[in-house]
């Protein structure tokens, strides 16, 4: 399978910049997600990828065939790129049956009869389907049209496949078992495989790397773990898991060594930040999930950590482990844990290391912090 090269893709419709000269690299068999909010240009790629929106400039070059130069006003029309693509509405033509759904585009690129069968009969068997050809889509569950959507998408073995938000018809239970066996059958085929969600969860769970979009721009593009674990923006933070945000001001920096007084209370906390450079008096923000914080009762003997005196607000269980919102001075955070029944006057405590920091050249206004309290 050949690797994806898009080089500074643009796209604008009227006065309106979507793609803001985005370059990126998917290599041979990669399962490679675009993530992010609604609006954001993820769907927009994708189909530039497809040929089904025209780019405003750049490049998309598949191994060594040239989809589209804009420079060079080479655009190469959605049928000759034998990419395989399944949309969030599955578009199966309900008065035909399975098969036929199947034979649509093997027609099209008027393959014999005699071998669509064999290929509709192993298209179905890859996703689960053998002896169902003969049904029509009514007579089948979401999850089965969902991937009848598939077969009909790899029934003509294409170099590439693209999924845009291929899932979000299912209910979460059957979501999450579609997620899993898609995982598998990607693996198995070794398809080169781009992946359009707004679901953090499913990302992360899915791919090989991710591209967090936003506005039109990739803010950052990398493993799930990095993605979770060292986002590069509070923004991609906010966005791909909960965190909580607390705005400060630098103390002192000597190194990897950070002390922050934090707006919403006074205290003053240490971080430990290798890779951030920051300065005294300079405003900064500080990241930390709800995962990465503990709450203890106030007569507890704890050391080597960062400890703020907070107030329980409420209190749930949630399974696995107890939710908190604690007041912290002025501003509500939210902790996980495994601390049981914990109320009133509690501290609040985390490892220097467990915080992301991220210098601001602008103070945020009131309406910018409360959007960044916390990420969902």
């Amino acid at each position: 399978m050949p690797e994806l090269a898009v080089t500074h893709l643009k796209k604008t419709f009227g006065d309106s910049t979507v793609l803001h000269d985005n370059t990126f690299t998917i290599r041979d068999g990669e399962f490679f997600t675009l993530l992010g909010p609604s609006g954001c240009g993820k769907s927009t790629t994708l189909n530039c990828v497809a040929g089904l929106e025209q780019p405003t400039g750049g490049s998309i070059t598949v191994g060594g065939t040239v989809f589209v130069d804009v420079d060079k006003r080479v655009f190469l029309p959605p049928e000759e790129r034998n990419l395989g693509m399944v949309f969030q509405s599955y578009a199966l033509w309900p008065h035909m049956t399975v098969a036929r759904n199947l034979a649509m585009p093997l027609n099209i690129r008027k393959v014999p009869r005699e071998k669509q069968k064999t290929l509709i009969d192993e298209a179905l068997d890859k996703v689960g389907l053998a002896g169902l050809a003969g049904r029509y889509p009514h007579q089948l569950s979401g999850g089965q049209q969902q991937r009848v959507a598939l077969a009909r998408a790899l029934v003509y073995s294409p170099t590439m496949l693209l999924l845009d938000e291929p899932l979000s018809n299912l209910d979460a239970k059957l979501r999450e078992q579609a997620r899993a066996w898609l995982k598998r059958l990607q693996e198995e085929l070794g398809i080169t495989t781009v992946y359009v969600t707004h679901d953090q969860e499913e990302a992360l769970a899915l791919s090989d790397r991710i591209a967090v979009m936003s506005g039109g721009h990739m803010l950052q593009i990398a493993d799930p773990h990095t993605i979770y674990e060292r986002p590069a923006t509070a923004e991609v933070a906010a966005f791909v898991g909960r965190c909580n945000f607390l705005q400060g001001t630098v103390e002192e920096s000597t190194g990897e060594r950070h002390r922050v007084r934090l707006d919403c209370d006074g205290e003053v906390v240490t971080l430990t930040a290798p890779e951030v450079a920051t300065s005294r008096g300079q405003v900064v923000t500080v990241a930390v999930r709800p995962e990465s914080l503990e709450v203890v009762a106030a007569d507890a003997d704890v050391s080597g950590v960062n400890r703020l005196s907070t107030e329980v607000l409420t209190s749930s269980y949630v399974g696995s482990r107890y939710a908190y919102d604690v007041r912290l001075g002025s501003q509500a955070v939210q902790v996980e844990s495994h601390r049981p029944g914990l109320s009133g006057r509690v501290h609040l405590v985390f490892k220097p290391g467990a915080a992301l920091l991220y210098p601001e050249e602008v103070r945020l206004s009131q309406e910018e912090q409360d959007l960044l309290t916390v990420g969902s």
